[in-house]
């Protein structure tokens, strides 16, 4: 039986290893440093790096195949969103979820994007909202499958196309750059039963109020989607207590 399997188990090993390799393969066209904190930062936010990991430089430049100099960068960069917490001599460690930080965050987004949504029912785009209708749609596809990660990209999309729309591609970039935790504490909410249907009936709701042309309804079904993660903050704390400390 074993050598029956050692050619499957040879073939699954060499595709592990190959993905594992690709996975930190970089693109030596470009700066590697950008890289690596963009993958650091996408590993982070989706908690595959869990709020207390340790980070070694050592072991980051290993795997990326760098000197320290672009990890140590990515990782001063990741520490400027508050992201890491960087010990001088120490150690670098993945933050834990600052729900202080989180609320400010919160604050910045929902000031900017209940204005960008009442500009675009003001506008009344058309081929908008056929596209955000087709992201709602791809959502709606991935509900069952429990892919949180494509959901989570799809979402990003859904609000990205807002602001471009909107004309202030620019401020995505800025609340993008200020939500690592309440992105955070999103992605652990995420699994609870019923909010990925939440999200899309929220979605759903925003489309057909800025299709009808009705600003004050697109702003308080925006109003209503953005604010539901921290009406659930004691809940997220009280079944992740190590990554959520009080503030």
């Amino acid at each position: 039986m074993l050598a029956a399997l050692r050619p499957l188990l040879i073939t699954f090993f060499m595709k592990l290893t190959d993905a594992l390799t690709t996975a930190h393969r970089l693109d030596r066209s470009r700066h590697a440093a950008p890289q690596v904190f963009e993958r650091l930062r996408e590993m982070i936010l989706s908690l595959e790096l869990e709020p207390g990991m340790v980070l070694s430089r050592n072991d980051l430049a290993a795997q990326y195949g760098l000197s320290q100099t672009p990890v140590r960068d990515a990782l001063m960069k990741l520490g400027e969103e508050s992201l890491v917490d960087i010990f001088p001599q120490h150690a670098t460690v993945v933050s834990r979820i600052s729900v202080t930080s989180a609320m400010q965050a919160h604050f910045l987004r929902r000031s900017i994007e209940l204005e960008v949504v009442r500009a675009l029912a003001a506008a009344r785009n058309a081929a908008l909202i056929t596209r955000l209708r087709e992201t709602i749609a791809a959502q709606t596809e991935v509900l069952d499958l429990h892919n949180y990660e494509q959901f989570v990209l799809l979402d990003q999309d859904f609000h990205r196309r807002m602001f471009e729309a909107a004309g202030v591609p620019q401020l995505w970039e800025l609340v993008r750059r200020r939500s690592g935790h309440i992105d955070r504490l999103r992605r652990l909410n995420l699994p609870v039963e019923g909010k990925t249907e939440a999200v899309v009936r929220d979605h759903t709701a925003i489309v057909d109020a800025i299709d009808r042309g009705d600003a004050d309804a697109a702003a308080a079904a925006m109003r209503t989607h953005l604010s539901d993660t921290l009406s659930q903050i004691e809940q997220i704390r009280a079944g992740h207590p190590d990554f959520i400390p009080d503030d």
